[in-house]
């Protein structure tokens, strides 16, 4: 490779201590292949303040390896500090513990070499390489740039597996690549045809498949590795599998094992770094990009994605089939695998998921497949500028407090309503970041001020700072790049930046966060809820009645009965209207320039907002309408409700959807109340009885406290025990169970005759008594004259 100007995107990154220092790796996909970057001799530097230089010196007597310079910086509490230059940085990990004990604080001796060596030069994911040399295929003390710009095409692979059900392999799958491959335990078929568009090699031991494995890796060389829980089960399974025949399992680049390690706070969580390779999880990927679905089993997200699944039923059908075909027809097993890694495959290029992990990455300075972690992309963003200002960074925990209050929730006005539009703060709480200059450097310059200087007083009389402040520049840029992303139809880059900016007040609300305080958090929070009241006062000044509001929105009731295009024109009035005053006042109250902007959201020529069951309060976060868009487009719009939540059941949810659309479009609705009662008493609905609910805990963890589908899945596991079949609740998951004469029973041990009246009480009356209160109706009176029909 030419030692010229390279670009590559950073995979993976590790760091090591060496004789000669802290090593940094990170390898890297580039046009023209993987490329492994080694960056030797790294001094790693920590902080203390200057008063404590005895203590620290007294710790360091005996080591020439560890300096101690002056430094033009200094900690929030404006002392002084002492940058501590070591060549391991291990040995600021032994510092910090031996000076903890006499009240010595070691500030930031946590920044993982690797990390702060991308943060410092503000690089996230993209990188210009320059100079260098090559050894061994690696370059070698290079000089890394950014390359924000910088998008390879990554080599992925689809990897899925088959098991028993104790979980014995049974075959791989690979796709994605070139050479797509089943490797099936067993010797082949006296007759052995080749399934077609793959593959199918047959591995007489379990050594021998994971010999196979780790010979297509190293030949194929895939950068990403994708999969459905394909860490905490297919890569975890292949371990124990490797484990239990003595053989290696070399899945990462230069024949690399997995570097397994668990999360600090989940039990049994998994984490499989591996050099070269990212491995992103399905689930995880669809989470972080917010998709939402009743569950994320892959059946599912494939039948509601691309409208279509696989050919095995439930879970005990699935189990008892995979076993049949492994014993009779390992081809038709071997195409139900690679259809797995088709699924995911297809499921990734559908909701663009390496296209948003990718844009994260660029985003956040995160690794690719590192999903979690708001706290360390602040850091990334917040420690290099904030050094620029003159400041180090405080650990965790040197702020206690409560945190602030969260949004601003408006009490609701319930009932049945005409022309109701909703206007709605774009980027509320970013915007107040730009607006109002809320940082950490600012808030800590104006607990510290003297003298005349200009500040900006925030909530609970903070002061920040006009002059010294990071966070609203890092907030302005993402801004600008997320709106050139929209200008460019770029979505996941889009939708990551929004993500990114979004987190970023909550972090300072986190106490698991350096920058946590109280006060800080509030003056967002705080300043949401001001901005929201005085939106209100300014709506009902024009004469209409805000009815209810919830963080960043407000739902404005025009008082009378709008056409479509009469409620767009107000709203969009309106919003200019607020706009504007925002501008004026805060320019002329504060000398502030506003970046508030409110904007039209939605028009509802139906809306409902319901009581608190049982009383006559209005209820929060729970609400109905039907929306029409500018083009005159209707659609029913439901947030909170049974409708919308997973926990009720299906026929809760259907005769909400039913009842609700009637009364919006003016239908009538007494029959349809009538009928669908009949028809749940007489049978005809038994398929919508279905609840389906997760088990949070082990089973054996619920004593005092037994809730229905605990009770459900204790007798579905009995029943797996008596039958020969494998326990599925123990250790916590998902149950579906319907409501018997007997209690709760699950679908796959059900004895007892349905209980309808638990679900007419239970379901159907509270749902409707909620929509026919405000109507001067209710459900005994409207389906007591039919009591004969039932």
């Amino acid at each position: 490779m030419s030692l010229s100007k390279h670009q590559g995107f950073i995979l993976t990154r590790h760091w090591r201590d060496t004789p000669s220092g802290s090593e940094i790796e990170y390898w890297l996909a580039t046009d023209s292949g993987p490329l492994k970057v080694l960056l030797t001799a790294q001094t790693s530097v920590a902080f203390v303040e200057s008063r404590h230089r005895a203590a620290v010196q007294a710790q360091l007597s005996a080591r020439s390896d560890v300096e101690l310079r002056e430094l033009e910086l200094k900690s929030f509490q404006q002392e002084p500090v002492l940058g501590i230059y070591a060549k391991h940085f291990r040995q600021l990990g032994r510092l910090a513990r031996a000076l903890q004990p006499l009240g010595v604080s070691l500030l930031e001796a946590d920044v993982r070499p690797h990390e702060r060596y991308l943060m410092e030069r503000f690089i996230t994911a993209g990188v210009m390489l320059e100079g260098g040399r090559i050894e061994n295929s690696t370059l070698v003390n290079c000089k890394l740039q950014p390359a924000p710009d910088f998008r390879p095409v990554l080599k992925v692979v689809s990897l899925d597996i088959e098991t028993s059900q104790h979980q014995d392999l049974y075959s791989i799958a690979l796709d994605g690549m070139a050479e797509r491959v089943v490797f099936m335990l067993g010797e082949p078929p006296t007759e052995h045809m080749q399934p077609p568009g793959f593959q199918l090699i047959y591995c007489p031991t379990r050594q021998a498949m994971i010999e196979h494995l780790n010979e297509w890796f190293a030949r194929n060389d895939p950068d990403v590795i994708i999969g459905w829980n394909v860490i905490q089960f297919d890569l975890h399974v292949l371990q124990k599998a490797a484990d239990g025949c003595a053989t290696p399992l070399l899945l990462g680049r230069e024949r690399k094992p997995i570097a397994w390690r668990t999360h600090p706070g989940k039990q049994g969580y998994l984490f499989a770094p591996m050099p070269g390779r990212a491995v992103i999880d399905g689930i995880e990927a669809l989470r972080a990009a917010v998709w939402s679905f009743p569950s994320f089993s892959l059946e599912n997200v494939a039948q509601e994605l691309l409208g279509e699944g696989k050919d095995i039923g439930s879970e005990y059908d699935k189990m008892a089939e995979i076993e049949r075909r492994y014993q009779h027809d390992k081809p038709a097993l071997a195409i139900y695998n690679i259809r797995d890694c088709e699924l995911v495959l297809r499921i990734f290029e559908k909701a663009k998921l390496l296209q948003f992990a990718m844009e994260r990455a660029h985003a956040t300075g995160l690794q690719l497949d590192h999903f979690g972690g708001s706290i360390a992309a602040f850091s990334h963003h917040y420690l290099p500028r904030m050094h620029r200002m003159g400041y180090v960074a405080p650990n965790v925990g040197d702020v206690q407090g409560k945190s602030s209050p969260g949004g601003y929730v408006m009490d609701s006005k319930p009932g049945f309503y005409d022309s109701v539009v909703v206007l709605d703060y774009k980027s509320l709480y970013p915007s107040i970041i730009r607006t109002f200059l809320v940082d950490p450097v600012g808030l800590t310059e104006g607990l510290h001020a003297h003298g005349p200087a200009r500040f900006i007083k925030g909530p609970r009389g903070t002061l920040f700072s006009r002059e010294k402040h990071c966070l609203p520049e890092i907030v302005t840029t993402l801004w600008h790049a997320r709106d050139e992303a929209k200008r460019a139809r770029n979505e996941p880059l889009s939708q990551a930046l929004k993500l990114v900016m979004n987190s970023f007040a909550g972090v300072l609300g986190a106490s698991e966060c350096r920058f946590f305080n109280p006060d800080l958090i509030s003056a967002i929070t705080l300043r949401g809820h001001e901005m929201v009241k005085l939106t209100r006062e300014f709506v009902e000044k024009r004469g209409y009645e805000a009815i209810y509001g919830d963080t960043d929105s407000i739902f404005i009731w025009l008082k009378r009965t709008h056409t479509n295009e009469e409620a767009h024109a107000v709203a969009a009035e309106l919003a200019r209207d607020i706009n504007a005053w925002w501008k004026q006042t805060l320019l002329e109250e504060q000398d502030l320039e506003s970046f508030l902007e409110i904007e039209f959201d939605t028009h509802y020529k139906k809306f409902f907002m319901p009581t608190i069951r049982g009383s006559d309060v209005g209820s929060k976060k729970r609400y109905a309408g039907l929306s029409v868009d500018a083009a005159g487009n209707e659609a029913m719009i439901y947030r909170g409700l049974e409708m919308a939540r997973s926990d009720w059941t299906p026929l809760a949810r259907q005769f909400q959807e039913g009842l609700l659309s009637r009364v919006f479009q003016g239908a009538p609705y007494r029959e349809f109340v009538i009928e669908y009662t009949y028809s749940t008493l007489s049978g005809k609905k038994d398929d919508l009885l279905i609840y389906r609910k997760r088990l949070r805990h082990r089973l054996d963890a619920y004593v005092t406290h037994v809730p229905p589908q605990v009770r459900a899945a204790r007798i579905a596991d009995e029943y797996n025990i008596r039958i020969k079949r494998p326990t599925q609740y123990q250790n916590g998951g998902w149950i579906q169970y319907v409501m018997t004469k007997s209690g709760p029973e699950p679908l796959e041990a059900r004895q007892s005759p349905i209980d309808y009246e638990h679900y007419l009480a239970k379901q159907i009356q509270p749902i409707a008594d909620s929509i026919l209160h405000p109507l001067g109706e209710d459900f005994a009176t409207l389906t007591s004259s039919q009591q004969t029909l039932f």
